[in-house]
């Protein structure tokens, strides 16, 4: 059931989840087995899926970066069914002029009538290539 209870349980895992996302996995039983996914450069659906992006995020955050963030700076109910969160991505990349990366941005993430994110919605606040860019600039 989407109780208030329930929104508090998923706000407090996503609160957990979330700083540390290129570090440790998250947690996967909130979310639905057909959980739809997009970003600006990503769009799939499945838990599987799911899994597959933020394994594949914590091996890019090591393997290009030598120091990476996921700054949570709120979680909050919407509405009854819709729960966002507001974040920035900030790191320096393995490079010799350790170019800096730095976005913000929010997911939405939309809950069933059991109370499981059905729905993940990323919005950056700049395109992609405007993010590539930001590689090949002095730290």
């Amino acid at each position: 059931m989407k109780s208030k209870l329930r929104i508090k349980q998923l706000i407090t895992t996503l609160q957990q989840d979330l700083p540390t996302l290129f570090e440790q996995d998250i947690s996967y039983e909130i979310y639905t087995n057909d959980i739809y996914f997009r970003d600006p450069v990503n769009k799939f659906k499945g838990k599987f899926n799911y899994r597959l992006i933020f394994w594949t995020l914590r091996f890019h955050a090591r393997l290009f970066f030598t120091e990476i963030a996921f700054d949570l700076h709120d979680v909050s109910e919407f509405d009854h069914d819709t729960i966002i969160a507001t974040w920035t991505v900030r790191g320096v990349l393995r490079v010799p002029w350790q170019a800096k990366l730095f976005f913000n941005g929010y997911s939405t993430y939309k809950l069933n009538t059991d109370g499981l994110i059905y729905e993940h919605i990323d919005t950056w606040d700049r395109k992609p290539g405007e993010i590539l860019q930001q590689f090949w600039q002095r730290g």
